[in-house]
């Protein structure tokens, strides 16, 4: 026989010995007993099935044995699928013993080859070695939650809080097949076990709050996300205050984790559910998006365009006119991304007719809004295909209301035409922008603490205090005994735009400069 000890969290296979609990040959099958038999063997195979084996330091050992436990394992898993009325009392404490000592243990810590920070998105996923084992007792357990036989009130004395809890730690194991498995085992106990559902939200929460304020790594988020989703789609309506909370404090900030493109697809899966079941969540749930668009990073924002479509597929056209102005306001900067995957996808949207009547409905506060970006950019952007794509959106607009585009247009030439002169009139160095005046310290030996002043290299103006204008006259910041000396330079090149140069003077015993007293007079410009 083989004894049994235990290797970290899992028992591991030694050697044959004359005691223990495996016996030295395969049992008979259970079709070739007596039907009075069947049910005692079938827990002997159970318990037979309890002995785990090393397959990590060395996968060739006890081959044999290996081979008879997948051979058991299978052949329960046809003998509870193909027959009934086997499923009896006695039998459910061994079947959630056996699955539980195959598959609760301690996860080892994710990481790469290289003993990084496992990545999802880039590192492969460090495959289960045991899995041969684990895939037949994951089909056996789900066999016997699906057969009609079961009978949850007997159960739920053994599959409790507990054993939910073991089964959702297990969600973070690098290995997707056994998430899967995962998925679909927590998806069956949900359905049978009415008294587990408010716990097992309340677990998923937790996760999901772990995940999003401390640990930003889970490899399961995805897979309870698709949990949820199908749970979502179950909720009565009207829906629970619990259930919206969960929306707005759950789901909406996972928006901001940065590997949101691992579980994308089921998190706005989630977010389109809650807004079919409930419109008035329509705003909350934009101005959230809104809140969590990303700045710098493209792709993401591709990701958060794809969402808002789908939600701009199930609103109602009253949740629509409260959201229309800032979404459309961060449409416009999407329009003018200078990635052109962003514009490419903002400028999709004029190609659904749902979303094209709602605008068609708001074209007098939505064009104004939009037009500046899709005109400047017409001509602007860098990459042809967005410009067919914002003249077929310019177009779209032109034929909702020509007289609005008219408007439009006129509105805007006309502040580029004034945005044009006001330019023109200050010069390239604008007197409002703080980036083109310098500041220098006037040095005289009359004032010898003299304040800073602050000095334009295009013009020599300084502003005058307490407001943001510039003085016309360019030598207000200068002294003024300096300015009324003979031969006093210009306090600027204009063509060179160069600061006024020093100026050092003479005493007054050589009489080159009459005007000035004798002592250190020497003028010195900006820094």
């Amino acid at each position: 026989m083989l004894t049994c000890n235990r290797a970290g969290s899992r028992m591991v296979v030694d050697a044959a010995s004359s005691n223990g609990p495996f016996p030295p040959a395969a049992l008979l099958h259970i079709r070739d007993v007596p039907p009075a038999d069947q049910e005692k063997l079938f827990i002997q195979k159970l318990r037979q099935c309890c002995v785990l084996f090393d397959f990590v330091s060395d996968p060739l050992s006890d081959l044999k044995w290996k081979e008879v436990k997948r051979a058991a394992l299978s052949e329960m898993v046809e003998y509870i699928t193909h027959n009934r009325n086997v499923i009896t009392e006695p039998v459910y404490p061994e079947v959630v013993h056996m699955f539980a000592v195959n598959m609760f243990r301690t996860l080892p810590p994710s990481s790469n080859p290289t003993g990084a920070e496992f990545d999802p998105e880039e590192d492969e996923p460090t495959l289960e070695a045991a899995w041969p084992h684990l895939q037949l007792v994951y089909e056996f357990f789900l066999r016997f939650l699906e057969s009609p036989d079961f009978q949850p009130n007997i159960a739920k004395k053994y599959i409790d809080q507990k054993f939910v809890l073991q089964l959702l730690e297990l969600f973070d194991s690098e290995d997707p097949r056994e998430r899967d498995f995962l998925k679909t085992t927590l998806h069956r106990i949900y359905g049978k076990f009415l008294g587990l559902r408010a716990y097992i939200r309340k677990q998923i929460n937790n996760i999901f709050y772990r995940f999003i304020y401390e640990t930003e790594h889970h490899n399961g988020i995805a897979e309870l996300l698709e949990i949820l989703g199908s749970i979502i789609n179950g909720f009565a309506l009207p829906l629970k205050e619990e259930h919206k909370i969960f929306l707005l404090k759950v789901l909406l900030p996972l928006h901001k984790v940065k590997s949101l493109s691992v579980y994308h697809p089921q998190l706005a899966y989630c977010v389109v559910q809650f807004l079919e079941k409930d419109s008035t969540l329509t705003e909350p749930v934009v101005m959230a998006l809104l809140k969590y668009w990303p700045k710098t990073h493209s792709p993401k924002e591709v990701m958060f365009l794809n969402e808002l479509e789908e939600i701009l597929d199930v609103i109602e056209p009253s949740e629509f006119v409260k959201i229309m102005e800032p979404l459309f306001r961060q449409l416009a900067k999407c329009v003018s991304s200078p990635h052109f995957q962003v514009a490419e996808r903002a400028l999709y949207y004029w190609n659904n007719e749902y979303i094209m009547s709602l605008i068609s409905d708001n074209a007098a506060r939505i064009l104004p809004i939009m037009f500046p970006s899709l005109y400047r950019n017409s001509k602007t952007h860098w990459n042809k295909t967005i410009h067919g794509l914002i003249y077929n959106a310019l177009k779209l607009f032109m034929e909702m209301n020509q007289k609005l585009f008219d408007d439009c247009t006129q509105q805007f030439k006309a502040e580029k035409l004034k945005h044009t002169r006001t330019r023109r009139r200050t010069g390239p160095w604008c007197a409002a922008s703080p980036s083109c005046l310098r500041t220098y310290t006037p040095r005289a030996p009359w004032r010898p603490t003299a304040e800073p002043r602050t000095w334009c290299p295009r013009t020599g103006a300084s502003p005058r205090r307490g407001s943001g204008s510039v003085e016309p006259r360019a030598l207000r910041a200068i002294p003024i005994s300096h300015t009324q000396s003979p031969g006093f330079p210009r306090p600027c090149s204009v063509r060179n735009n160069v600061p006024p140069p020093q100026l050092k003077t003479r005493s007054s015993n050589n009489g080159d400069l009459p005007g000035l007293t004798q002592g250190p007079a020497t003028l010195h410009g900006p820094r």
